[in-house]
């Protein structure tokens, strides 16, 4: 039987509390008890709720641009997912898991339904969402992510961020040339080093050894027992090769409904490499919700 568990037997922060837990078929394996975490958020505007999942190694904050002009319709609720930004640390990061901690904040927030845009990880947690509980998600968008698994070497990336020595007087410069070798472009080596916190005591604000021993369920795919049957919007960066032809049979088995769009101008990063061009995709799948 599921109960409320104390911070101290499940490797979270002291004084936190899992909220609850439940089982979730996936398939070809066992079923999954699934405990769950609330999640930190950022919250801004009124209206239908719009929630905002971010990628490995971001934030809710990396939704900025696009989480103020959606709220000037509609209540936008971007989540740091667990071991991100200021969200619990804990062990476990299957998807399932990372749905299972949006449900728990949605139930904290009152939000019974909702569209759902997650990119790159947050796409397969929200997908993953989408199916494990359809009469909670309205809508769908998946930012280049599809439901298959990849193998992106972010295990080196992970690895390369626990090396750095981190010692008082720690320079922004140092810590980003520490990455160069495992991080060659110097745009990803700041966005990672964003997650750093410097100073007398310089330290990680990110569960980087809970990230790190996650790396294979992040980067790989448990497929849920179920489908979502309402509207999808998979939308790719043009010159991204994340979300390939050849995965639209995969996507349309869980998700009948599903759309394809590409923005020009952009890679996988598809909200950052052209915020206008992704944003007026999203205000037009957005543009007759109503909660």
């Amino acid at each position: 039987m599921c109960r409320s568990h104390p911070a101290a037997s499940l490797k979270v922060r002291p004084g936190l509390t899992i909220r609850r837990c439940f089982t979730m078929r996936v398939r070809d394996k066992p079923q999954l008890a699934v405990r769950t975490l609330r999640l930190h958020h950022i919250e801004s505007g009124t209206g239908p709720p719009v929630i905002l999942l971010h990628g490995l190694f971001g934030s809710a904050r990396n939704f900025g641009m696009v989480q103020r002009a959606l709220a000037q319709l509609f209540r936008v609720i971007a989540m740091d997912a667990r071991n991100h930004g200021a969200s619990p640390h804990a062990a476990g990061m299957r998807y399932a898991m990372l749905a299972a901690d949006v449900l728990e904040t949605m139930d904290a927030l009152g939000v019974e339904r909702t569209v759902v845009i997650g990119h790159s990880m947050g796409g397969k947690t929200a997908m993953t969402l989408a199916i494990m509980a359809p009469e909670r998600v309205g809508r769908l968008l998946v930012a280049d992510i599809a439901p298959v698994p990849y193998q992106h070497a972010n295990n080196s990336v992970a690895d390369a961020m626990r090396a750095i020595k981190l010692h008082a007087g720690l320079a922004r410069a140092e810590a980003e040339a520490a990455l160069t070798a495992a991080v060659p472009l110097a745009a990803v080596r700041t966005f990672l080093i964003q997650n750093l916190q410097f100073g007398a005591q310089p330290h990680w604000r990110i569960g980087l050894d809970e990230i790190a021993a996650a790396i294979p369920d992040l980067e790989g795919w448990e497929t849920p027992m179920g489908t979502y049957s309402g509207p999808t919007l998979f939308v790719s960066g043009a010159q991204s090769n994340y979300v390939l032809p050849e995965h639209r049979q995969i996507i349309r088995a869980l998700f009948p409904a599903a759309r394809f769009v590409s923005v020009k101008n952009a890679g996988h990063w598809v909200h950052a490499d052209n915020p206008a061009g992704f944003l007026s995709v999203v205000e037009a799948f957005l543009h007759d919700w109503k909660g």
